[in-house]
């Protein structure tokens, strides 16, 4: 009973609206990076398509998290201003990750199918961002209440 309990609580603490909409949108997002790259990569090479693709996510993800997943509706310009450089420098952080994941499987390893190298790096990074904005960025307690 006791064990039924506690399964009951992780599977709660894991699936809520918070994860299942960070998940959705982590999707979208994904796939804004990957459409982006998947365009630019053949007239731009990878590595500026990498980085390219990465500003596109980065700014689509800060918008739907804000306010679709971590619900944060605190628009003051200086808390604002505070936040969006608490995640982009989050993001940036894993955007470097990514391009050197992805130099580093292309050019030092070898590989041949770099979309599979990003679809790789992606997944990281996936989870690298949502532990940023949950635990640094979007915190419970620093918006107020709707």
């Amino acid at each position: 009973m006791v064990r039924k309990e506690m399964l009951k609580q992780i599977r709660a603490r894991l699936v809520n609206r918070e994860t299942v909409s960070y998940l959705i949108f982590g999707v979208l997002t994904t796939l804004v990076d990957w459409v982006s790259y998947g365009v630019m990569r053949v007239p731009l090479g990878y590595r500026a398509a990498t980085v390219l693709s990465q500003v596109f996510a980065i700014l689509f993800a800060y918008g739907t998290n804000k306010v679709f997943v971590f619900e944060n509706f605190n628009f003051h310009l200086r808390y604002l201003m505070k936040e969006m450089a608490s995640f982009f420098g989050c993001r940036l952080f894993t955007a470097v990750f990514t391009y050197v994941a992805m130099v580093v499987m292309v050019d030092g390893l070898k590989i041949q199918q770099d979309m599979l190298c990003k679809i790789a790096v992606s997944g990281i990074s996936l989870v690298l961002n949502y532990v940023f904005s949950k635990w640094l960025i979007f915190r419970k307690g620093t918006a107020p209440k709707k």
